[in-house]
């Protein structure tokens, strides 16, 4: 079992944002280790229905009681200083800790923490790995970034000293692990709203490389130079994967689609063919993910026949390329969580290799910084559909310092000789989708904002 000795002290722990997709994870493992656990939260979510189920105590809304009665206060990064929990906790002098630092705390009481980062790809990557241990019978803990049929959540308390998490780059806070093993899938000129610049961001993955202790493990995408610049920083174990490059130690090859855009491939393995592997997921982006998981659990002794097993139950994770449902006429209609454009592109790219009719994308984009730096990058990811709608600029973090808004992401196609429709309004891109898909068409949602909403209502005008 993991070694808790840092945390013992801390015998009552109270959570602010108890709910968010990370913390309620930390909840879980602080439970099944003993800990006596309180949390508040904003809103009710399934993650705090599981989780009152697990005798935690929730109020939604402010518990000034809970705070007073903890020896420590967690709090997620959208929680506000001015926080009335979390001023009582600092007027009673009760340590506070953000969810990140927490959390790289958490990473030092296992022996064996196993991170997933890069740009795009972690969530449905660290789900494959994930699904390989459990098959494997490891008995892993697991935080994943978004709900997996397969764990009926986003977390699984293990009994073992293998902890897979994601690793978010985002305000470097990857930083605050310890890990043994990391897989570094790509890097890309994504939120630069905090590093400004691609080199700040190059930086931050060097410093996180240099985090790994001489016995352990980097994996390294072969096909992307900024990842395998990585190699001079560490004196780990590195294993390379790759699809152009071959010059990698796994690399795919006879890649095959079928109807759906499922993938096969032959492995290869120090140039060997090492084995014949099937995805039930679409896209060439997931070949490299699971290039990626294989490297890793060649390095933990699973069996091949555990890893295509896990494989062949691996549906996608949520808002990854996601089904929501198919109306009368045949229309597919999918979710996705793209909001870069090289996602857009993978997703358009999934979209190639299924037999359709014609594509319909509702872009919904994310934060004003990504849209102004980006704009042209994603109009041209976005022309890779028949039709597109752009909805309004979901701010997330952000107000609108930027002068930008969608109107620009609509010109900006214009300029390229596409044209796009901008419907701010969700009703009325319902209505439009419904009067103008035809029979056999795809439908796809894209963006991690709120977009997700059109899907569900597009099958209920539908059925109405």
């Amino acid at each position: 079992m993991p070694n808790i000795n840092n945390l013992k002290k801390y015998k009552n722990i109270h959570m602010i944002g108890i709910g968010g997709v990370s913390m309620s994870g930390i909840a879980a493992i602080l439970k099944n280790f003993g800990f006596h656990v309180t949390g508040s939260d904003a809103c009710h979510s399934e993650n705090i229905k599981t989780l009152l189920q697990k005798g935690i105590n929730i109020t939604i809304g402010h518990n000034l009681s809970d705070v007073a009665n903890s020896d420590m206060v967690v709090y997620s990064a959208a929680v506000k200083q001015e926080d009335p929990e979390l001023l009582e906790a600092k007027k009673l002098n009760i340590p506070t800790i953000e969810r990140a630092d927490f959390l790289g705390e958490l990473t030092r009481c296992y022996q064996d923490t196993i991170c997933i980062s890069g740009t795009h790809g972690k969530t449905t990557t660290t789900s494959m790995i994930s699904l390989c241990f459990i098959e494997a019978l490891k008995s892993p803990s697991i935080q994943v970034g978004a709900y997996l049929k397969q764990l009926d959540g986003n977390y699984l308390v293990g009994n073992s000293e293998h902890f897979i998490i994601e690793a978010c780059e985002y305000v470097e806070s990857f930083l605050k692990f310890s890990p043994k093993a990391e897989i570094i899938l790509n890097i890309d000129n994504d939120h630069l709203d905090y590093f400004k610049t691609f080199e700040n961001i190059k930086n931050a993955f060097i410093k996180y490389v240099k985090l790994l202790p001489k016995s352990g493990l980097l994996i390294l995408n072969g096909d992307d130079f900024n990842c395998l610049d990585l190699a001079t920083h560490t004196n780990a174990k590195i294993l390379t994967y790759g699809i152009e490059n071959k010059k990698v130690d796994f690399y795919a090859q006879n890649i095959t689609y079928d109807e759906n855009g499922f993938t096969q491939f032959d492995v290869y393995h120090n140039s060997a063919f090492w084995a014949h592997i099937k995805l039930c997921i679409p896209g060439i982006h997931n070949v490299l993910n699971a290039l990626a998981c294989i490297a890793l659990c060649s390095q933990y002794d699973i069996e091949k026949s555990a890893i295509q097993s896990a494989f062949s139950k691996f549906k996608g994770a949520h808002r990854r390329f996601e089904q929501k449902g198919v109306l009368n006429n045949n229309v597919t209609i999918y979710d996705d969580y793209a909001h870069h454009p090289t996602e857009i592109l993978a997703t358009a790219k999934s979209l190639s290799h299924k037999k359709y009719n014609h594509s319909w994308v509702v872009f919904q984009p994310h934060t004003y910084s990504r849209t102004k730096n980006l704009l042209e990058d994603f109009a041209k990811a976005l022309l890779h559909f028949d039709h597109i709608i752009i909805l309004d600029i979901y701010a997330a973090r952000e107000k609108n310092t930027y002068n930008i808004s969608s109107k620009d992401l609509v010109s900006q196609l214009s300029c390229i000789g596409k044209e796009a429709n901008y419907i701010p309004d969700f009703e009325q891109c319902v209505s439009y989708l419904k009067n103008h898909v035809k029979e056999n068409d795809i439908v796809i949602t894209l963006g991690a904002g709120t977009v997700t909403q059109i899907g569900p209502m597009l099958l209920q005008k539908g059925h109405d």
